[in-house]
């Protein structure tokens, strides 16, 4: 790859993995390994550089796409010949300061409408660190980014009418369930289920739409369906007798909220970013319809760099027109965690997440939690997952602002984790 160089591989007693070029000596370390989690961090380092020596430090990783997301930031090396993300600051490039992660949260792609795309949760995503003098690489080396933790099965679902993929946790169990469903595309968002398995969560991923033979766009949802992926939860062998949660963002947000307020024994339900009230598309449950909450494209706008900001088009669910279609969530038995951000364009749903404790309250209820996310933008994933400030919109039909800013949505997305497990372990688990 790199004509008349030579490069060792190293591996330490912490198995820290390095690649070091012989003719500089440079070498460049990620602590505690090259190998980790998709949720974990890494150390960066770099050794065997002149005192005050400037370089370039770049991050580039590529998605299942072929999309390629990079950061870069320019760092002076100490009077040692060293450079340390974690307490020494980058002088210009993708950010500036002391940024132990900045390699992570500043990747972008060329194009800043790409959303970080990960299908095949089996193999690992690969985030390659280069070390740059006068543009020259002089050292390299891979980070090896896991979706799946040993032991844990991958378990492709078609059962019935129902699509999407089991994920079971290392051993025989029992294990809690949870339900996890995705954005308004339909599909399954496997590697939030694989990590929640991982943690001890078996998790079924659920297609609704636009996956496999399912409709490529509903012109309703029947919550039955919900219904029978969450029936199927409970009868695997390692699940039975379990307490079920449900884990949303954003249009299924609102089908969370519907599943915990007409299905029995929803224990825990997490609410990212999602609508207090029914969107979109009319939902059934038996002799139950709840309109959608309508919208007005007309209140749309074009943002400075071009692209369609939605964020006020919907209507407000406590108007006339809107009431109809707010989900009576004060019949649910369950507990609610709703995670919003205020930076969001894609929908009100800080608005939205304040209107729903405020139904609970209302009705004398006060199992719920709200977390607050100042600058965070729509897409509060998981850790490490590249920041997305626009995309096409399934629903708008075109690329759509989403807000937020990097470092801030990055910082979300590590809080929001850690809450996000600990409430599923109070609420499931009992821990």
């Amino acid at each position: 790859m790199f004509t008349g160089l030579k490069y060792v591989f190293i591996r330490s007693t912490r198995n820290t993995f390095t690649k070091m070029h012989y003719s500089s000596g440079v070498t460049l370390r990620l602590s505690p390994s090259s190998k980790c989690s998709f949720e974990d961090p890494v150390h960066v380092t770099v050794t065997g550089l002149n005192p005050q020596q400037h370089v370039d430090v770049r991050s580039k990783m590529t998605d299942d796409n072929g999309v390629v997301f990079e950061a870069l930031a320019t760092y002076r090396a100490d009077d040692n010949g060293q450079v340390d993300l974690n307490c020494h600051s980058s002088l210009g490039g993708s950010f500036t300061g002391v940024e132990p992660a900045g390699l992570f949260w500043a990747l972008k792609a060329k194009f800043l409408h790409f959303k970080f795309t990960k299908k095949d949760v089996t193999r690992p995503s690969f985030v390659d660190f280069e070390v740059l003098s006068n543009d020259n690489v002089i050292a390299k080396v891979t980070n090896e980014r896991h979706c799946m933790a040993e032991g844990v099965r991958r378990v492709p679902v078609v059962e019935g009418r129902i699509r999407g993929t089991l994920f079971l946790p290392p051993g025989t169990g029992p294990f809690p369930g949870i339900l996890d469903t995705y954005v308004f595309k339909g599909g399954p968002f496997e590697l939030r289920a694989a990590l929640l398995a991982k943690k001890g969560f078996a998790t079924l991923a659920l297609a609704f739409q636009g996956y496999q033979d399912l409709p490529k766009k509903s012109e309703k949802f029947d919550l039955e369906y919900f219904e029978e992926g969450i029936t199927f939860l409970r009868q695997q062998p390692e699940v039975k007798g379990q307490k079920i949660g449900l884990v949303s963002i954003s249009k299924s947000g609102d089908l969370a909220l519907s599943m915990a307020s007409f299905l029995p024994d929803i224990s825990a339900t997490v609410w990212i970013n999602g609508c207090n009230a029914n969107t979109l598309v009319p939902i059934h449950y038996k002799d139950i319809c709840l309109p959608p909450l309508l919208f007005d494209n007309n209140r749309a706008k074009i943002t400075p760099l071009g692209y369609l900001d939605i964020g006020d088009v919907m209507h407000d669910p406590m108007s006339k027109e809107g009431l109809p279609s707010v989900i009576p969530i004060e019949r649910a038995t369950g507990s609610f965690m709703f995670i919003m951000s205020e930076a969001d364009r894609n929908w009100q749903s800080a608005y939205y997440a304040k209107l729903a404790c405020k139904r609970l309250k209302d009705h004398g209820k006060n199992n719920y939690e709200l977390v607050t996310y100042e600058k965070a933008g729509h897409f509060i994933e998981v850790p490490y997952m590249p920041f997305c400030l626009a995309n096409f919109h399934a629903a708008a039909g075109q690329v759509v602002f989403f807000g937020g800013e990097p470092k801030a949505h990055a910082e979300a997305q590590l809080d929001a984790w850690s809450k996000i497990l600990n409430f599923f372990k109070k609420h499931l688990v009992g821990t």
